[in-house]
């Protein structure tokens, strides 16, 4: 009887390793650590397979060429939080911080401070900038918001024509939080914010319209694959879909229900969003339905950056998950 019980007691456990093999295969993100002394990661940048950027609150700021096996923390001169880092070239890269643009022409080796917005520009209202993109070789965009005694009072759209030397300040046709942009090329391209806010431009950004969302609560992200398949996340799981360039947006059942806040499809079919609570959800079905993954945290992600063979999300007290195929 008792090596019968033995044999049973081994069988679970082999049964149960392997199991847990199977959910480590299934999920594939591990946890790595970056030394950012508890602060959170807000973006994540990689240009290939071993050179990335990560950077989050009170100016933390790292990077790495190994693949993320190691970080090196890098000041690049401030104390505001970074929210998005965005290379428009092999060596032309940015970073946004409060009201300011830092630069660098080196591949990341050196940042200083390109420009930064005044609350003049914004009728005595600070400016906070959280999202950058270029749809031209000197052609780029920032959105943001811009608050008075921690109130949004309006949005903050502006164009830079000479590679982020200076920029203009263009009035958006709605005054709420602007907080991701996206292009596909160098006419299209798409804004997503507060209220349900959705902006699109066909014209390389000389005239933005709104689109219908069929929402209210707040939309955090948005990925375009092409001029007519895109899909923007936010508040309470919501997940929408367009295949029309957005002139219809069709809302999709989630398995989450907490906030999601990044969207990227690495081809047509294969998508991911990462959230709140450690929410990752998977779509290989081009985004029509999504199945949770299991990420091992209950912390929050904030960031998330793919490509075909690997991933990284970024997150709460400097969190960094690693996703291998």
């Amino acid at each position: 009887m008792k090596s019968k019980s033995k044999q049973r007691l081994f069988l679970l456990l082999t049964i149960t390793f392997a199991l847990a093999a199977v959910g480590r295969a299934q999920s594939g993100w591990t946890e790595k650590r970056a030394g950012a002394g508890g602060r959170d990661l807000n973006t994540v940048y990689f240009a290939d397979t071993k050179r990335g950027w990560i950077a989050g609150d009170n100016g933390f700021f790292a990077y790495t060429e190994d693949g993320g096996a190691s970080w090196i923390e890098r000041p690049i001169g401030t104390e505001q939080a970074i929210n998005d880092i965005y290379f428009a070239g092999k060596d032309t890269g940015f970073a946004l911080a409060g009201g300011s643009v830092f630069a660098t022409t080196d591949g990341g080796h050196s940042w200083r401070e390109a420009h930064k917005f005044s609350p003049s520009d914004f009728d005595g209202a600070t400016p906070e900038l959280y999202s950058l993109r270029f749809n031209g070789k000197k052609r780029g965009w920032v959105v943001g918001s811009a608050s008075r005694d921690d109130v949004i009072i309006n949005s903050i759209l502006a164009i830079t024509r000479d590679g982020g030397a200076t920029w203009q300040v263009l009035q958006a046709p709605t005054r709420q939080e602007l907080i991701h942009i996206d292009f596909v090329d160098e006419k299209r391209g798409w804004i997503v914010g507060a209220a349900g806010t959705i902006l699109h431009t066909d014209d390389g950004g000389k005239s933005w319209t709104r689109q219908t969302s069929e929402t209210t609560v707040t939309l955090y992200h948005v990925d375009f694959r092409n001029d007519k398949k895109g899909w923007a996340v936010g508040e309470r799981g919501t997940i929408l879909r367009t295949e029309d360039g957005g002139l219809t947006w069709t809302r999709v059942d989630s398995p989450a229900r907490s906030t999601l806040l990044s969207v990227q499809f690495v081809s047509d079919d294969e998508g991911w969003i990462i959230g709140r609570g450690g929410a990752i959800l998977r779509s290989g079905d081009a985004g029509r339905a999504w199945v949770e993954q299991e990420s091992g945290t209950k912390r929050n992600l904030y960031a998330l950056f793919m490509s075909k063979k690997n991933g990284w999300a970024v997150g709460s007290e400097g969190l960094i998950l690693q996703y291998e195929r």
